[in-house]
């Protein structure tokens, strides 16, 4: 998706040179004019720091099997600025419309490659963590007037409300009224849904046949930059999920709050229609909010049985170059949290927490719980974790019960790689989940990585409530800090 780019009132408008996003790039190369980089900053990693981890070697889930078609006008604008440089390893290759034969050996050597291109050293974690970041705060003083032509919407389809907002949003959308011929995306269970009524759509407006279309999660997987823009309708699970369908590229975000709480759900469901027009029209604004990417590790056998294993000396001890100690299983990106708990056993975890290439402690707990500055408003909170601003570049571990009287939560920066292992002497499993799904089960010797995504989640924000709308939002959702004002002492006048 193309865009170009609307100042707010006073703002400057930025060269687009300016947005281009640079992983190599250090601080002495921003732009002099502006003011919150005036200060020049050299940044020195050490030697030891360079070396690559092999938690991070994880396969791209999803290997193209086959050419992508060349979308110019539908591509993320967001995204686009991230993999403008080439730096982002799911970057899509311009075709000509021919389709390519892909031998045998041609898809091992891709796969090669996007293996390759998810080794992150210290160093360059560093760099893509600061990159999005700088991204995200250049983004904030902008509007951008985007092109969209397919919109995606995401609901609850077994909520019945829902399902009526959703056709109400669709038609208006499908409508010949509006400028453009939008092609809209709903879920493929409304297809046959007779709330729906896709053949009243139809017969309402006959040039929508080719207009109207259903999503799955595997087009989802598969095909992400097919979709310009996404509408929300529900509550704060609702963007969660969106989170969930889309784990590479996601397209902006505008949500609906249909919901019942409303921390990710920024508009009011009776004003659609002027919000969607005007902001189609002027513009909008984006902030970016971050990801985790969450991996899960097995342990593997070894050729030596009945030698006992030691988990520190295998992740950060003398082991820790031995590539056949685990394999990865799998990867998600996470908006929230994730969950490493004791799931159905009756006793506590026994948990080994390592940070970067050090063992930081063991946690003897219900579970641990390592979330993103979204996800300091849900089950950290809960489980006693501090509240956290969405722009803050951390990560927070809050212990879940744990048996005793001095675990405090952490915030670590977001440029740490945490990884959370079961040891080998452990008296019971674990159990992660992430953002509350894909529950799985760790077994003595596996071990969950996380360090922070290179994906973040864009989210459209109302216009001039960047500042204070979390504020406002734990007010009135949480009752943070509601008390009645203590009273003022009355002036006691002495009469003459």
């Amino acid at each position: 998706m193309s865009g170009s780019y609307f100042p707010r009132q006073n703002d400057v408008v930025p060269d687009l040179n300016d947005l281009k996003l640079d992983f190599q790039d250090n601080v002495e190369s921003e732009p002099s004019d502006d003011s919150d980089y005036q200060s020049k900053l050299e940044v020195e990693f050490d030697d030891e720091s360079t070396r690559r981890r092999k938690s991070s070697l994880v396969p791209n889930e999803y290997p193209r099997t086959r050419p992508v078609m060349p979308r110019k006008n539908t591509s993320c604008i967001v995204h686009s600025l991230l993999e403008r440089e080439g730096k982002s390893p799911d970057a899509e290759p311009s075709h000509d419309g021919i389709a390519e034969s892909r031998t045998a050996d041609k898809l091992a050597e891709d796969e090669e490659a996007m293996t390759r291109s998810r080794l992150l050293t210290k160093k360059e974690l560093s760099d893509m963590a600061w990159g999005v970041r700088r991204l995200s705060k250049r983004l904030a003083g902008i509007k951008m007037k985007l092109q969209v032509r397919t919109i995606f919407i995401l609901t609850k389809a077994h909520d019945e409300t829902l399902i009526a907002n959703t056709r109400e949003v669709t038609d208006w959308l499908l409508s010949s009224e509006r400028d453009t011929a939008y092609t809209v995306y709903v879920e493929s269970t409304l297809e046959d849904n007779k709330l729906f009524d896709k053949a009243g759509l139809l017969k309402k407006y006959p040039s929508a046949e080719t207009r109207l279309k259903f999503w799955t999660p595997e087009l989802c997987a598969r095909r992400p930059n097919l979709f310009d823009f996404l509408i929300s309708l529900g509550g704060d699970g609702t963007v969660l999920y969106a989170s969930w369908l889309f784990q590479r590229v996601v397209p902006p975000v505008l949500s609906f709050s249909l919901g019942s709480l409303g921390f990710l759900t920024k508009y009011d469901y009776d004003g659609y229609q002027e919000t969607l027009t005007k902001g189609f029209r002027d513009g909008f604004t984006v902030s970016l909010r971050l990801r985790f990417e969450g991996t899960i590790m097995r342990s593997q056998k070894r050729d030596k049985e009945g030698v006992r294993r030691d988990i520190v000396e295998e992740l950060v001890g003398e082991e820790s170059d031995d590539h056949r100690t685990h394999k990865p299983e799998k990867t998600h990106e996470i908006l929230n949290d994730v969950v490493v708990d004791r799931g159905p056993n009756p006793t506590m975890s026994t948990i080994e927490l390592f940070g970067d290439d050090e063992h930081f402690t063991t946690v003897q707990a219900d579970g641990i719980c390592v979330a993103t500055p979204t996800g300091s408003t849900a089950y950290n909170l809960a489980a006693g974790g501090s509240l956290c601003h969405p722009d803050n570049p951390v990560i927070l571990v809050t212990a879940i019960c744990a048996h005793t009287l001095s675990f405090r939560p952490i915030i670590l920066p977001d440029t740490i790689v945490l990884r959370i292992a079961v040891p080998y002497d452990a008296r019971t499993s674990s159990w992660a989940s992430f953002d509350g799904r894909e529950r799985v089960e760790l077994f003595p010797g596996d071990y969950v990585t996380i360090s922070a995504s290179r994906y973040p989640f864009p989210s459209i924000l109302p216009p001039g409530r960047r500042n204070e709308d979390w504020i406002t939002g734990i007010q009135r959702t949480l009752q943070w800090n509601s008390r009645q004002r203590q009273k003022a002492f009355k002036e006691w006048v002495k009469s003459k």
